[in-house]
């Protein structure tokens, strides 16, 4: 029998959704709903187990982590990209990563979401609404405002064929942007500074690689209109935390929407949790029923396919 660990399954949906019953005679399954403190604390509490199942970029598997873990002969993550994984000392150790399906739209959904939150004051208004008010907030309207995307693949073409429906103008740019594509979307190409003086809402969608970490600093956010407001359902560090607290403290923009951070979970006296322009989310972009699914019965596929030999979904 092989032991699993489940990782970081912070809502304990892998035993609401898996009947570990029915798999009882395969794997040993222990969940871990909490991150753990430290890398020690890590290989202390895994290192008996032959298979990690990992939600992506939560606990790093690193170098250091995988050397200390002499039974495990498995990563399954969710997604097919998981860059906290140190995939060439899991190679050296002749240990098979795989990864599993994962739907785009949940993160395209949430973006919506954070747009309309900030561009009508959600947050302000349910608030007053739970305290007896009515009415405090004068919101704006999408139509006839200029979405600018910072990068238009799977995510941001489902973002600009929304804005399409507001009747927003949308622009993008990336360093590949495909131009036959962004045509076809009714998008409009534009260089980095030109989407970032022009644009009422600039939303993210990019891969985090180091061509992209520290994306938009201070230079970036004194183009950016007074006015205007700045999404991020990609990853953290595309954004420099520090510049962006500074800019909402100053106002040099409207506000922010976030649904990833630096550090995750964002520690409970973090400075973005008070500022007043700044509307968060828990990094539930694809935390959804259908995702979860998919994710760890996937897991479960890859791992059985693993003990025949023939591994499927394989991360290299």
């Amino acid at each position: 029998m092989i032991k699993v660990a489940v990782l970081d399954d912070y809502q304990n949906a892998f035993q609401q959704i898996v009947d570990v019953e029915n798999y009882k005679n395969k794997f040993d399954f222990k969940v871990f709903n909490q991150s753990f403190i430290n890398e020690k604390e890590a290989t202390i509490a895994l290192e008996d187990f032959e298979a990690l199942f990992i939600m992506r970029e939560r606990t790093p598997i690193t170098k250091t982590l995988i050397e200390n873990l002499p039974k495990l002969k498995y990563i399954i993550t969710s997604g097919m990209r998981n860059n906290a994984i140190d995939l060439e000392t899991a190679k050296s150790r002749n240990i098979i990563v795989c990864g599993t399906e994962i739907n785009s739209n949940p993160a395209a959904e949430v973006t919506w979401a954070l747009i309309l939150g900030l561009y009508r004051n959600m947050k302000q208004e349910i608030d007053n609404m739970f305290q007896g008010y009515w009415q405090t907030t004068i919101g704006f309207e999408l139509k006839g405002k200029v979405l600018g995307l910072i990068g238009l693949g799977k995510i941001g073409t489902q973002v600009a064929k929304v804005a399409k429906a507001f009747g927003m103008e949308v622009c993008a740019w990336s360093e590949n942007l495909n131009l036959s594509h962004a045509n076809d979307l009714g998008v409009l190409p534009m260089t980095k500074e030109d989407l970032l003086k022009n644009s009422d809402i600039i939303s993210i969608h990019l891969v985090l690689g180091e061509k992209y970490r520290n994306l938009i600093t201070k230079k970036e956010f004194n183009m950016m209109k007074k006015t205007s407001f700045i999404i991020n359902t990609s990853r953290g560090p595309i954004i420099n935390e520090n510049d962006l607290i500074e800019a909402l403290k100053e106002e040099k923009i409207a506000g922010v929407g976030l649904d990833v951070y630096d550090l995750e979970p964002l520690p409970q006296d973090h400075k973005l949790r008070f500022l007043p322009n700044a509307l968060l989310l828990p990094h539930i972009g694809y935390v959804t029923a259908e995702n979860y699914s998919k994710f760890y019965f996937q897991m479960i596929e890859n791992l059985e396919s693993c003990q025949k030999n023939k591994p499927i979904r394989l991360i290299s």
